[in-house]
């Protein structure tokens, strides 16, 4: 019987996070919008993830407007989105009210599936906004964050998503965030997956250790029903497998995705240039574009890995990357075999990064290590050793709850400290994620805003 396989096209969000570290403008991407629309995708993944942190902070773009923009022109498509759990899409847990009122605006502005995550796998991280999206009658799209390490089997996978499924989740994903799911492997977790579970199934991974495609295509005959690829011009690397050969790979058979070779083949030509372009700016680092079996030994995500050449560069210190790369497993393994995920990958890069430039392994801890370490992320997937935490946070005492329930409410107060700022309900969000970065955007939001001045003084600053 044939069985249609969808297609999430991610050249909108995760294609260039992975590539370009999510440097993609709106104004480059308005242009294609409606022909991406058009060509017959699952969906499209749009925003989330890194987009929010990265329109604030390095291009001067309202991520709001962005997905407005987006919606008014995908009437076809749904919009979908990468949020964090009880992270969001910061880098810290925020308080319920926080989470609840951006599920709540999220779906306002025009996105239609949520896929939600949490770096720990932690089930409790999930619990409120599963429930949030669910009372704005979005759809539900929990994660299970894939990874290898000696306390994780398809069993544990299995099982999480099961719970999820039990949670009340819609569909459910199997986030490959580091391109470890070799083919065989895939097929035998989908199976696994697809008979305990009765709710669609959907694959993401990256391309970095070279077999996403060939683990796609056997987890495609094991029952997958939807996979997330990546127009060429973005895609491979560190990116997803490219969307134009799995559709002329799937053409004619059971599994046929419906869409047109010549459509995803003209929407492709279209981000050419555009590649071109952040190859010539330096965003497009050619590390991030072959293949790295090391992946598999190091476990290290795409957008990991382009975030540790950033902080080597700015260092002027690349010739340490593969010292770093090494470093990373033995800190993951400190650290209770987190998945590597955001946060945790940038958490455990940027403590390798430490490590191996201080020349001491843990002689300058950052805070978000002891974070992890103290619990207020979650539940690792090891128990992180007693030695090891009075070593990292002395006598404090760790946290073994559900780390939300230790916050206080933080809407009113947020609102509170930018009432001179707010110009859109969504603003107290973009705030309470990224508090200074959000400041500064609104400060340029006003002065844009202001009537221009006879004389212009000073040197604008470029970030």
């Amino acid at each position: 019987m044939a069985r249609k396989v969808g297609i999430t096209e991610t050249i909108l969000r995760d294609a260039h996070q992975s590539l370009i570290a999510t440097r993609m403008t709106t104004e480059d991407m308005m242009p294609i919008v409606a022909k991406l629309d058009d060509i017959g995708y699952h969906s499209l993944e749009a925003w989330g993830g890194a987009t929010f942190d990265s329109c604030l902070r390095f291009l001067n773009e309202d991520p709001w407007e962005r997905l407005r923009k987006f919606k008014s022109v995908a009437k076809k498509t749904p919009l979908q989105m990468l949020f964090r759990g009880q992270n969001i899409l910061g880098y810290r847990h925020y308080a319920d009210d926080v989470v609840e009122y951006f599920v709540q605006k999220s779906i306002a502005n025009g996105i239609d599936i949520i896929r939600i995550f949490d770096a720990l796998n932690d089930i409790r991280n999930f619990e409120t906004a599963i429930k949030a999206t669910q009372k704005e009658k979005g759809h539900v799209q929990a994660a299970v964050s894939y990874t290898i390490s000696p306390v994780h089997n398809n069993q544990t996978f299995i099982d999480l998503a099961k719970r999820l499924e039990d949670m009340g989740a819609n569909s459910i994903c199997i986030k490959d965030m580091a391109g470890l799911l070799t083919p065989y492997q895939a097929y035998d977790l989908v199976k696994g997956i697809k008979s305990t579970v009765k709710i669609p199934l959907q694959l993401h991974t990256h391309y970095t250790s070279g077999v996403a495609s060939m683990t796609y295509l056997k987890a495609i005959e094991a029952g997958v029903d939807v996979v997330d690829c990546a127009l060429s011009p973005f895609a491979m690397g560190t990116s997803q497998p490219p969307t134009e050969p799995l559709v002329a790979t799937l053409s004619g058979t059971e599994y046929d995705t419906g869409i047109s070779l010549e459509k995803v083949s003209d929407a492709s030509e279209y981000f050419r240039p555009l590649r071109e372009k952040y190859l010539k700016s330096g965003l497009l680092d050619a590390k991030m574009l072959g293949v790295d079996v090391n992946t598999l030994i190091y476990q290290v995500p795409g957008g990991m890995l382009s975030n540790l050449v950033s902080q080597l560069k700015q260092q002027n210190k690349e010739d340490k990357y593969d010292e770093v790369l090494k470093e990373v497993p033995r800190v993951r393994e400190d650290f209770g075999y987190p998945p590597l995920v955001t946060p945790t990958s940038q958490i455990v890069g940027t403590q390798a990064v430490l490590n191996v430039l201080m020349g001491e392994r843990y002689k300058m801890v950052s805070k978000e290590s002891k974070a992890l370490v103290k619990g207020e992320y979650g539940t690792t997937p090891v128990p992180i050793s007693d030695e090891f935490r009075k070593r990292i946070i002395g006598d404090e005492t760790p946290i073994t709850g559900r780390p939300a329930d230790l916050l206080k409410p933080e809407l009113d107060r947020l609102r509170s400290e930018i009432k001179d700022y707010i110009e859109q309900d969504e603003d107290v969000l973009s705030y309470a994620l990224f508090e200074q970065v959000a400041i500064k955007f609104f400060e340029a939001r006003k002065k844009k805003d202001a009537p221009a001045q006879p004389l212009v003084v000073g040197i604008r600053e470029v970030v």
